[in-house]
């Protein structure tokens, strides 16, 4: 995923900027656009095609490529869980005490022992 800052010579009226918007949708990749119309420039985030997007915006608008560069992500952590006094459950002893309450438990259902396979 990539970012892309490009400057933007637009007016600060409404029918530009949905002109705008309108070009960049069409663009296949985009997941994030922004536009800041203050300082006239268009924050895209995605995997697309750099070029495609100038390109189709320089039909319209003067455009100019500010950075491309990789997207921030977010490194996300994750607690590790640990159940305290909890006892690991075995599969197999429950439905051997389910199958008399149901005597036509499917078949096809087989339980191996993890070292059975590796």
């Amino acid at each position: 995923m990539q970012k892309m800052v490009l400057a933007l010579d637009l007016h600060d009226d409404k029918k530009c900027k949905k002109k705008v918007m309108k070009i960049v949708s069409s663009v296949a990749g985009i997941i994030e656009m922004s536009l800041v119309t203050e300082e006239r420039k268009l924050i895209l985030k995605g995997n697309m095609d750099p070029v495609e997007v100038v390109a189709k915006l320089r039909k319209t608008y003067r455009t100019e490529v500010v950075t491309i560069g990789p997207a921030e992500e977010p490194v996300i952590s994750q607690p590790q869980v640990t159940p305290v006094g909890v006892a690991p459950v075995e599969v197999a002893p429950i439905v051997n005490v389910y199958m008399p309450y149901n005597p036509h438990y499917p078949r096809y259902h087989y339980l191996y022992e993890y070292d059975e396979y590796y």
